[in-house]
């Protein structure tokens, strides 16, 4: 079956790689959205055609709009452009590559139509994940995960007929640039330092995440609503080599693991293609000249992120949508220079000290306690 994608974030990392997955597989595009970049998305809605482009930033859309006037494309802006390309009749698959809590209410949408929803956005899970996997089954629809972690997982599961069988997800960790490094020698590393990730090219949000740990974190949290698996059956393994993406343990002790070449257009493919996998020209992992493969357990001691997701885990209610949104503020304030690299932790466990936590949440009460957390990490 070729699907028709809907492609929220198409100018990002995983939003660019997508296209190029898409024109490999000669995938229909419906509609593309992005924040603000108006020469890129210009020149993918002139590759593409879709039937409708979206920028958030209203004067982005404007001058988008003036650019494609002589082309059979409508323009949209804001969250209700978002809102329409997640909906629309026309795509049945919509991939969420969109960075934060942005991507929360398109994929609610998204999920509400029966789409198959590809994410690649893991805020949304983690702070509204019991409400995205409920509208999910309510709506039928299909939650595939893009992440090269999820996706891994996701593939080492399709035998698996009874989830009693497993025992543990493992979730591996690169380590990030700073691997080794005790607290006290990531105080004064740089915003460029933070952005030398070892293994894997990506946006500067999710690369300071990888730094931190906290992008582990999030991928714990986002597995146990992806998988309905507690805490404690959801591990980090740090793997230098992103060779294994991650794996999975059964009681009786067989583990199963996803091996490729660290590149991410191996479980966008998946996505998109799943239960089938289409032929790929990307160059395969060669079994004989990667590297030896090692494995150590996570420093939450000198990468404290990570303990605070747990943390948040365990509290419940709101208290993922707080750390969530204190990290996302804190990381923007340190790529801007304004706090340190320890500042991170610092204030994103001053947000889940100092806003209130609320039980049974709704959308209202996950979006106040995100604004809150952002409000206290801009007064630290």
């Amino acid at each position: 079956m070729k699907r028709t994608i809907s492609l929220l974030g198409s100018t990002g990392s995983i939003g660019r790689q997508t296209l190029e997955v898409a024109r490999q597989l000669g995938l229909p595009v419906a509609a593309l959205a992005a924040k603000n970049s108006v020469d890129l998305l210009e020149q993918q809605a002139r590759e593409f055609l879709p039937e409708l482009v979206v920028l958030y930033e209203m004067d982005a859309a404007m001058e988008l709009a003036q650019r494609l006037s002589g082309l059979p494309i409508r323009v949209a802006y804001g969250m209700e452009g978002l809102l329409e390309a997640a909906s629309m009749d026309e795509a049945d698959t919509v991939v969420i590559a969109v960075v934060g809590m942005v991507g929360l209410r398109p994929t609610l949408a998204a999920a509400g139509k029966g789409k198959r929803v590809a994410l690649a956005n893991k805020e949304t899970l983690v702070c509204a994940g019991d409400l995205v996997m409920e509208r999910a089954r309510r709506g039928r629809a299909e939650i595939v995960p893009m992440d090269s972690e999820h996706s891994a997982i996701f593939q080492c599961l399709q035998g698996c007929k009874d989830k009693d069988e497993v025992k543990r997800l493992w979730l591996t960790c690169s380590g990030g640039p700073f691997f080794g490094k005790t607290f006290a020698q990531l105080e004064h590393v740089t915003r460029e330092e933070a952005l030398r990730h070892p293994n894997w090219t990506m946006g500067a949000k999710i690369t300071v995440d990888s730094a931190t740990l906290m992008n582990k974190g999030l991928e714990v949290i986002e597995a146990m609503h992806l998988f309905s698996l507690p805490l404690e059956q959801v591990s980090v393994v740090i793997h230098r080599q992103s060779i294994i993406h991650s794996l999975v343990e059964f009681r009786d002790g067989a583990l199963l693991a996803q091996m490729g070449a660290p590149d991410m257009r191996m479980p966008i493919r998946y996505a998109l293609t799943y239960p089938g996998r289409a032929p790929s020209p990307e160059k395969p992992l060669d079994l004989l000249s990667c590297p030896s493969l090692t494995f150590a357990p996570p420093d939450t001691e000198a990468f404290p992120c990570l303990g605070l997701a747990m943390e948040a885990v365990r509290t419940g209610g709101t208290a993922c949508a707080i750390l969530n949104g204190a990290n996302e503020a804190a990381v923007e304030r340190f790529l801007a220079g304004e706090i340190g690299f320890n500042d991170i932790p610092r204030q994103v466990e001053g947000a889940l000290n100092s806003v209130e936590v609320k039980w049974n949440p709704d959308l209202a009460d996950i979006l106040e306690a995100d604004r809150e957390a952002r409000c206290v990490v801009k007064r630290l």
